[in-house]
């Protein structure tokens, strides 16, 4: 995918942040949209479907928390990568980003370079998808369509954040596996973008709801188990 057809929407309620990170993004060649509160977000993703939402998480009407969760919930932006930019970095902030659905978090101050790498970290997930190996897998009573980004079980489809469906396939892909920490880092959110240790855990008791906890451990074996 080209740069120039790349849409990311940048939320804030300050000006200035708005016009500093929109104009370092559009000189890399991205489409930039802008909304300054969370409610205004949710609007302008429906209608312009970013590929990517840097979401502030201070902000009036509706915060980026409450803002991201609606986002999670509309199936056609299950899938729209969304980090948040914010000075809240203690580490219970983050925890709450990730479970609200948020694949990143980038803390404020950050200086435009800094940022546009980290843009394009986690842009080149896009271009990952391509070469990832498609097709459906069968596990547990459960349908997991890679290709389309699905969940079948029991005729009812089960609508996973991105970041939440690439951790369940590879779970399941190999059943029973103990993964080690780097390695579902590394293939899940890629060796180049730096997540908080605590996001797996996170993501993974967000399964757990989702899918069921017996059918979880069906598809483990024994249950999740990561190594150190």
């Amino acid at each position: 995918m080209k740069k120039k057809d790349i849409r990311i929407l940048l939320v804030d309620d300050e000006p200035d942040i708005l016009e500093i990170v929109g104009y370092n993004l559009s000189q890399e060649g991205y489409q930039i949209l802008t909304a300054s509160n969370g409610k205004e977000a949710v609007a302008k993703a429906k209608k312009e479907l970013p590929h990517l939402i840097i979401m502030d998480v201070m902000m009036p009407e509706m915060d980026g928390m409450e803002a991201t969760e609606t986002i999670r919930k509309i199936p056609e932006l299950s899938n729209v990568i969304i980090t948040f930019l914010t000075a809240r970095s203690e580490d219970y902030s983050q925890v709450a980003g990730f479970e609200a659905g948020a694949d990143d978090y980038i803390s404020k101050p950050i200086k435009p370079k800094l940022l546009v790498s980290k843009v394009k970290a986690l842009l080149r997930r896009l271009k990952q998808e391509d070469g990832k190996p498609s097709g459906t897998l069968n596990v547990g009573g459960i349908e997991i369509n890679r290709e389309e980004y699905k969940i079948i079980k029991d005729g009812k489809e089960i609508v996973l954040p991105r970041k939440e469906f690439e951790l369940f396939y590879l779970l399941a892909s190999k059943p029973g596996k103990v993964f080690k920490r780097e390695e579902i880092l590394d293939k899940v959110w890629g060796n180049e973008v730096i997540v908080g240790g605590r996001t797996i855990d996170v993501h993974i008791r967000k399964l757990r709801e989702k899918i069921g906890e017996e059918l979880f451990k069906t598809i483990k074996g024994v249950g999740y188990k990561i190594e150190a």
